[in-house]
């Protein structure tokens, strides 16, 4: 059995392979783990709990908070709110854990638990190697007033969205959005937000139910969004995904404004005013080289990590680095988040089309997206890919090739038998010969 914890927290079927069960043990282990650590020291132990809206968040929030209260430790139940919701109220409440019900852009089936630690931060690993590690363990159970307690909160929502608020730069007034909310967990507190702002919205995809989360909307879904945008005349559109850590935009023309691009526009608003600490930006190797390439031209440094946000924020904090973020979409602003918010994201992409007067379009075209072809060549030996010899002068030839127009990556899988060829080039025709042939050579050269 491989390792429970992914890179965001423990996600599976919801009833199959994510269980009441497991969301009790986990809970109880991480209580254990946390308190031994240090981490209750001194004062009875707090923790906020938060869910999107699909429906097993029901009964997984019922037993991530028996768990925890089981423990000894006191629990606010925050409801319904976004991932980076949750982050910011373990923070600013000083609470002693977070805890999000939620698999983000997956299917509405899956569900997934990500903790958080004091402040609103990911869990270092080896804090989650000890938590699966302590699981199912016999324990001293509290009683009587040991026992935790457990309070609704009916703050949440207001504290969280006056915080998108007041991190604004500049109001929106005159501006038309549509936001598609991917009826998940910032169906609510998004188009309060860019309201409160200025902005006249229209809300899509914002009406959950706890099944049709991610349904065809949302970040992953894009076509709804565009025609929606057009059909309104709308300035621009916001894409976000089922627990908000995630934004995407249109523009006018109902063209795809991708995390690269978002990245590079809120990078140079920060340059202009001069919040882009030691000048850099901290994205990742699947960034697309146009992103690079123009970060170059406005003289903006590029720290490129492992593909992950939380490589990003890793980076971000070992340099003291300010924005940082993800083709994806996940994009992280240490001023204001400890993690990708994509409500916050597109709070200030409207305040720079807003401060400038100019349109999505234009401020997008800061950069020229290269064509980016993924080839995935499975049922490989992936441990081989960075010393086989056959690959490895393919690689080379192809670099060559491409010279300073284009460049190459093989990525091995985390979690299966395959390994991502990618391509970039001037051009969609050379990306794609490329790219295949690099993949012919891997499959034949790393069969198993």
């Amino acid at each position: 059995m491989g390792r429970l914890f992914g890179t965001d927290g423990v996600r599976g079927l919801a009833n199959v392979d994510l269980t009441a069960e497991l969301a009790l043990d986990l809970s109880v282990a991480a209580a254990h783990v946390l308190g031994e650590a240090g981490a209750f020291e001194g004062h009875r132990p707090r923790a906020v709990v938060g869910r999107d809206p699909r429906a097993s968040g029901e009964f997984l929030e019922a037993a991530v908070v028996a768990g925890l209260a089981s423990a000894g430790v006191d629990v606010v139940r925050l409801g319904v709110l976004p991932t980076p919701a949750v982050a910011y109220l373990t923070g600013s409440t000083g609470a002693d854990l977070g805890v999000m019900l939620s698999a983000s852009h997956n299917p509405m089936p899956d569900n997934g638990i990500k903790f958080l630690a004091r402040g609103g931060i990911k869990l270092d690993d080896a804090i989650e190697d000890a938590i699966e590690a302590r699981m199912g363990e016999e324990w001293q159970r509290p009683t009587g007033a040991a026992v935790g307690r457990v309070f609704d909160d009916g703050q949440g929502f207001e504290t969280y969205v006056s915080h998108l608020v007041r991190s604004a730069p500049n109001r929106f007034d005159g501006l038309k959005v549509v936001i598609d909310c991917a009826n998940g967990a910032a169906s609510q507190t998004a188009p309060e937000a860019l309201r409160r702002l200025g902005a006249e919205v229209i809300t899509y995809a914002a009406a959950p139910d706890g099944l049709n989360i991610n349904l065809d909307c949302g970040s992953t879904h894009l076509e709804g969004l565009q025609r929606e945008v057009v059909g309104h005349r709308a300035d621009l559109g916001i894409a976000l995904d089922g627990d908000a850590d995630r934004c995407l935009a249109v523009d006018a023309n109902g063209e795809l404004v991708d995390g690269d691009q978002i990245l590079a526009v809120l990078a140079l608003a920060m340059r202009d005013s001069g919040r882009l600490s030691n000048d850099t930006v901290v994205a990742t190797v699947m960034s697309n080289l146009g992103f690079v390439q123009a970060m170059v031209r406005e003289r903006i440094a590029v720290e490129q990590t492992k593909v992950g946000d939380r490589y990003v924020l890793e980076a971000m904090k070992a340099g003291g680095h300010k924005l940082g973020g993800e083709q994806s979409g996940h994009v992280i602003l240490s001023d204001h988040a400890t993690t990708g918010d994509g409500t916050l994201t597109a709070v200030m992409l409207l305040a720079r089309v807003a401060q400038t007067g100019k349109t999505l379009s234009d401020l997008a075209g800061a950069m020229t997206r290269l064509p980016q072809v993924l080839v995935n060549v499975k049922n490989v030996d992936k441990s081989r890919a960075g010393t086989d010899p056959a690959v490895q002068a393919a690689v080379a030839e192809a670099t060559a090739r491409l010279g300073d127009t284009g460049r190459v990556l093989l990525r091995p899988s985390g979690t299966e038998p395959l390994v991502r060829v990618m391509v970039e080039a001037e051009s969609s025709d050379v990306a794609h010969e490329i790219a295949h042939s690099l993949a012919d050579v891997v499959a034949t050269s790393l069969k198993l």
